[in-house]
């Protein structure tokens, strides 16, 4: 029997957008996964911006926008936790509740590109599946680039692929897919938000009218 495929997007969310939930989409159906946590961070270690929306407000926006999906969950546990998100910390807390499951971590290459700057990156990449996913403006191929020596064996381009079967699951830990991504950033729609400009099409409907009642990103 295969076990239960578990896959964790984590990101400040602020907001979270049709990007997120378009790679998500793919990702859920090349992996065949059971359940994606969208995971949005309390205090992102890596973010700079001041113009971030309350914990509360990034976690509903993300449980609105996940509502069409039944496989899509959006998690709390760095919220309630009220301290810095570390990748390794969060990781081991899903894998206490998902003891049986194969667990995936999704992200972009951008940020995979920032690997070596996690806490304890090495054992996160020993604890669980990578899934890099392409983004604008960068290459998937420079993922082996931040790779330690010992894992650069354990990197595998899907390219064409149809399916990931266990066999390749027992081979590679960090697998490389190219999606159709969306050209979107939270950044660029707190700009328009700011300059009064639309959002449609940017961010699910629903978010768009919670960001409007709220008066999230008006400077």
């Amino acid at each position: 029997m295969e076990k239960e495929r578990i896959g964790l997007l984590g990101g400040t969310f602020n907001p979270v957008h049709e990007g997120h939930l378009r790679a998500a989409r793919e990702v859920e159906q090349k992996f065949a996964l059971n359940k994606i946590l969208f995971i949005p961070s309390y205090i992102p270690p890596h973010k700079q911006t001041t113009d971030v929306a309350s914990p509360a407000d990034r976690l509903a926006m993300v449980e609105i926008a996940v509502r069409v999906n039944p496989h899509f969950i959006a998690s709390p546990i760095e919220i309630e936790a009220q301290e810095k998100s570390y990748s390794i910390i969060t990781l081991n807390k899903v894998k206490n509740v998902y003891r049986d499951a194969r667990v995936f971590f999704i992200l972009g290459i951008d940020a995979f590109l920032e690997i070596e700057t996690w806490r304890s990156y090495q054992k996160v990449l020993g604890q669980c599946h990578f899934i890099v996913t392409s983004r604008p403006g960068y290459l998937l191929t420079e993922a082996k680039n931040v790779l330690p020596v010992s894992y650069t064996g354990k990197l595998f381009d899907l390219g064409e692929s149809e399916s990931v079967e266990e066999d390749l699951l027992f081979k590679f830990r960090i697998f490389l897919l190219s999606i159709r991504a969306l050209d979107i950033s939270s950044t660029e729609i707190r700009r328009r938000i700011k300059q009064g400009q639309s959002i449609k099409g940017f961010v699910p409907e629903a978010v768009e009218v919670y960001i409007k009642k709220k008066k999230l990103y008006q400077g």
